[in-house]
């Protein structure tokens, strides 16, 4: 792991333990240095005083004194990395031990307190789905026991990490958590029963889809967290009555659990490791690992190893499970919305794509044909749903189905553009693509405007879970619709 921990003292004895028995003796720091280890000792003197007060009942003070030690210490080693002959891992061992000791104090006192609702108090996490839902307890934050937060390090290439998501990817950031948080209670107890931090799983997601739970890659690793046919196999995905389990929340995110606690067993719970598994396949991750004791993901020798996609894959997950912790110390506002689950008994026959159309943006500025995608992912969104039949939804949508989709105007808007029949001209009846080489299902139904490589292997009878295709075929592509 990124932190150095060659040995176990009191709090204020840890810098000096760690650091003070060195095999020979070092040249004395600088003034720019001795000023930055000055600092961390300060921050860390700082810190402790903090605590010992909580515990004489100033409480407030004491959280905002101790927050501000953390926020200083951060600050110290963002300038750490960036002053020769700098040791970071002095830093990194710090912080770690102060989060450590937080943890440990806020651990027994939790046990027994609850918060306004009667649920565990949450231990010092700001996530608004920690802070809204206190039933996620500190799952949000722990890997194995230990806090999530003293194992990441704010290393290099995940402060370059952070500054993608808050700048070009915000966006996609902001819609993966919108996405992810109507879908949670089907995702979130999968991970919970696994023992793994809830972070995580937003992390991997925001990678790996956006949240869109019929993504499909050029390569045909499908569903929110992106399985290949053959691994999805191996932990129990598969095709029931023509329906790809890959895109169903749930089982997807349990398959996702039980792949990263078997990989945390192969890495002696490295999770950077295990994310590069999960990324670059376990076999070779491991050969790599299997060549030098105490492997590191970020040891330059394994580093270089890696293929460049899975050296820029492990920060970005870690690195949105950081800011899932953490938004506030980024100016980052994650929204909050009523996202309690429902179904809805459909009073007349209907498709998703006429739901959205009559739901309008109630509620959703970019509406809900995502989350309606989501919610009920074994429907085709063109196809008609029998009345009787129930769709699940946003419970905040309940009301707006009786107001505009049960009847009037907006029923019969969305009936007639959906009922209208593309162009019948010849050439638009022969619409076909021919598969070259390198083409995937996925590539071909982008490049046609289908809405999913499903979608297109439906037209042409193609049959799951790998919808093989093969240089020289004709695909019919006619009748594509959006994803």
């Amino acid at each position: 792991m990124p932190f150095v921990r060659p040995c176990i003292f009191p709090l204020g004895l840890l810098l000096a333990a760690c650091s003070g028995q060195p095999a020979h003796k070092e040249p004395a720091p600088s003034p720019a240095l001795a000023a930055l280890y000055a600092r961390l000792d300060a921050d860390t003197q700082r810190f402790e005083t903090a605590r010992d007060s909580a515990g004489k009942g100033n409480a407030e003070q004491a959280l905002a004194e101790s927050s501000a030690a953390l926020d200083d210490m951060h600050a110290a080693a963002v300038q750490c990395t960036a002053t020769h002959g700098c040791d970071s891992a002095r830093f990194f061992a710090a912080f770690d031990a102060l989060l450590r000791a937080q943890s440990e104090a806020a651990a027994p006192a939790g046990a027994g307190e609850s918060g306004p609702d009667g649920e565990p108090a949450e231990a010092g996490e700001s996530s608004p789905i920690a802070v809204e839902l206190p039933e996620a307890g500190r799952s949000v934050a722990l890997l194995k026991g230990r806090d999530l937060s003293g194992l990441i390090a704010l290393n290099d290439p995940i402060k370059v990490a952070l500054e993608q998501w808050l700048t070009q990817y915000r966006p996609n950031l902001m819609k993966t958590y919108e996405n992810y948080q109507y879908m949670r209670y089907r995702m979130w107890p999968e991970y919970d029963r696994a023992g793994l931090p809830e972070a995580v799983l937003f992390g991997i997601l925001a990678q790996e889809s956006g949240g869109k739970v019929h993504a499909v890659s050029r390569s045909g690793a499908s569903g929110p967290l992106q399985f290949m046919s053959a691994t999805a196999s191996r932990f129990g995905l598969g095709v029931v009555d023509g329906f790809d389990q890959r895109f169903d929340p749930a089982l997807s995110a349990r398959a996702n659990a039980a792949y990263m606690n078997e990989q945390l067993a192969v890495f002696n719970d490295n999770l950077e490791l295990a994310l590069a598994a999960y990324n670059g396949g376990e076999g070779a991750v491991q050969r790599l690992a299997a060549r030098q004791a105490d492997a590191s993901f970020w040891s330059p020798k394994l580093y270089a190893s890696l293929s460049p996609e899975t050296r820029d894959y492990v920060p970005m997950v870690l690195a949105a499970a950081w800011l899932y912790l953490h938004p506030e110390r980024y100016h980052l506002n994650f929204p909050r919305l009523n996202t309690k689950p429902a179904e809805i008994t459909l009073k007349r026959a209907a498709s998703l794509d006429e739901l959205t159309i009559c739901l309008g943006q109630d509620g959703n500025d970019d509406g809900w044909f995502r989350v309606l995608r989501n919610l009920n992912p074994a429907l085709d969104p063109r196809q008609p749903v029998p009345a009787g039949a129930k769709v699940q939804v946003p419970s905040l949508l309940v009301a707006s189905y009786e107001k505009s989709c049960a009847q009037g105007k907006w029923v019969e808007l969305a009936a007639d553009l959906h009922s209208a029949a593309a162009p019948t001209s010849a050439q638009n009846v022969a619409r076909t693509y021919v598969v070259k080489k390198g083409d995937t299902l996925g590539t071909i139904a982008r490049k046609n405007g289908c809405a999913s490589s499903e979608e297109l292997a439906r037209i042409n009878h193609l049959k799951p879970p790998h919808y093989l295709v093969h240089v020289g075929q004709d695909l019919r592509v006619t009748g594509c619709t959006r994803s």
